[in-house]
């Protein structure tokens, strides 16, 4: 039982805190390649709101609510909205290929190889989706799925 004990200290201790998104905070900065290996910046979308969300590719919920990120980016797009879907966890380029061609997906689909971006943006779990005011400014950060209602009452402000 001790050992036990001093077993989960240790594995505590060595795990480093790091605290959460902050909401109102500024979005860091990043550039990232597409799947076509064109840079895409989070500058590009300067003066616009930004959804980002952090995929994985075997996720359920990535897989159940893209149709809502879909439409949202169909309704919103032509108005400014930028929408990026990024792979955080070194996947295959062929198989990234491959699921932004099965779910259609209309927007790009980045590479953060390392990681960076998911850590400069405290991401801990996947899925993630943050969404930033057209200052870019952290909005939200959900986890896990959600709904197009939620991503709706989160962007219709910016646009009227």
């Amino acid at each position: 039982m001790v050992s036990l004990l001093i077993i989960f200290l240790l594995a505590a201790c060595g795990q480093e805190k790091q605290a959460p998104v902050q909401i109102g905070g500024s979005a860091p900065q990043f550039t990232l390649r597409d799947l076509e290996g064109n840079s895409i910046s989070l500058s590009d979308y300067s003066g616009s709101p930004v959804v980002l969300r952090f995929i994985l590719t075997d996720c359920k919920y990535c897989r159940a609510d893209t149709p809502s990120f879909k439409r949202l980016h169909s309704r919103y797009g032509q108005q400014g909205l930028g929408m990026l879907y990024i792979d955080s966890q070194g996947v295959d380029p062929s198989f990234l290929q491959g699921f932004a061609r099965e779910l259609a997906i209309t927007f790009p689909l980045v590479r953060d190889t390392g990681g960076e971006v998911a850590a400069k943006y405290k991401v801990r779990a996947l899925p993630q989706t943050i969404v930033l005011s057209p200052e870019h400014k952290i909005t939200a950060a959900i986890l896990g799925g959600v709904s197009e209602q939620e991503l709706e009452a989160l962007l219709s402000p910016y646009f009227k």
